[in-house]
């Protein structure tokens, strides 16, 4: 072997290499957006505060007031006080967007004082494992406390505070119910958004909207058709997406025509994105690494693996300006949680958008480059 031979075709690779974007981009920046966007998503877990949700149905003894004070002073929980009914605290949760709740019982402190076990219900989302087990970490080492405090003439003495736990939204819900909206919401985004992106900057580059342009079908035509296409697509994948979790994983997902909605218009936002992103590129590469740079955020900050309540606090508020959310979102809400006025908001927001991106895509894209 010659190494001047091998250090020539290095050279080449090198240069052929740097002048592609879209493999710098999945080798260097794409890391860097990998390891950023988890680094930031569990970047408090350990060492910020988890909101604990508590409904006191004690009212408010000072058994129960000194229970939570001493939730709060493990520095661990926040504990937020609500007045809703210990039969509606579930689904209260869930729709919004708590991972962590307690219901204190009636008579709590009388069976304190008695020596009577008593029962508290711990509710977590399967989703946010760490919040999930710092919620239930505090609370079990405040039980123990109160249970070692109280006062037992005997020289055996039971425990007398335990807890159960619950899942929120529902009792019987479990991780694959809350994976399925968002693995959804996944599809509507990812092929939509790389096929247009790819279809606008190659067929211009083959001439294929120079052909089109001597048809009678208008851009607005061709782009309706497109939509269509993927709205037909997206709910085949849902279908086949809901069907393999229940038949094969025994989920339970509620199917209401609430649904429907979303997989009409997320399909919809998306084409138009994908389209008014590739109309922006000059070059199939750098349509290529647009069409990255807009999509994977979206894929990990919008709640489609992660629950966005278990991130921190700016990261939340980007993951609000980001689309997919809305989309997860409001599948969350009709699917798990019958929250169908949040729902609507989310349509809402999604619907607007998506006649934004529609027409700024129609009025970009044109058959000919002038």
């Amino acid at each position: 072997m010659k190494l001047r031979n091998i250090g020539a075709d290095f050279r080449i690779v090198s240069r052929t290499y740097f002048r592609n974007p879209v493999a710098l981009f999945f080798s260097l920046i794409f890391p860097i957006i990998l390891i950023s966007m988890f680094g930031l998503i569990f970047s408090a877990a350990g060492s910020g505060t988890v909101t604990l949700i508590v409904v006191n149905e004690d009212h408010h003894s000072p058994a129960s007031v000194a229970f939570l004070s001493a939730l709060n002073n493990t520095t661990v929980v926040s504990v937020q006080v609500v007045a809703v009914s210990a039969q509606n605290f579930s689904s209260y949760l869930g729709q919004n967007d708590y991972s962590t709740g307690l219901v204190i019982p009636a008579g709590f402190q009388n069976d304190l004082q008695n020596r009577t076990p008593v029962n508290l219900t711990v509710y977590t989302d399967p989703e946010d494992a760490s919040s999930a087990g710092i919620a239930l970490g505090a609370v079990q080492g405040v039980a123990s406390y109160f249970n070692l405090q109280a006062v037992c003439a005997q020289k055996s003495c039971p425990p007398v505070i335990g807890f159960t736990t619950a899942n929120v939204g529902s009792q019987v819900y479990k991780y694959i119910d809350y994976l399925i909206p968002g693995l959804i919401g996944f599809a509507i985004l990812t092929s939509p958004m790389f096929s247009m992106v790819d279809i606008a900057s190659s067929y211009r580059k083959d001439g294929i909207f120079r052909e089109l342009s001597l048809t009678p079908i208008t851009r607005a035509e061709w782009l309706t058709s497109r939509i269509l296409w993927y709205v037909a697509l997206t709910f085949v994948t849902a279908g086949i997406m809901i069907g393999a979790g229940v038949f094969l994983f025994n989920a339970h997902v509620t199917l209401t025509l609430g649904l429907i909605p979303f997989l009409l218009v997320g399909p919809f936002f998306f084409v138009s994105l994908g389209m008014l992103a590739g109309s922006a590129a000059k070059t199939p590469e750098s349509a290529a690494l647009i069409g990255n740079i807009i999509t994977f955020p979206m894929m990990f900050l919008s709640g489609t693996f992660f629950q966005v309540s278990s991130m921190p606090a700016g990261l939340q508020a980007f993951a609000r300006i980001l689309p997919l959310y809305y989309v997860i979102d409001g599948m969350n809400q009709v699917m798990l949680y019958s929250n169908t006025t949040r729902a609507f908001t989310d349509i809402l927001v999604v619907l607007v958008g998506s006649v934004v991106v529609f027409l700024a895509a129609i009025r970009l894209f044109k058959w000919r480059d002038e």
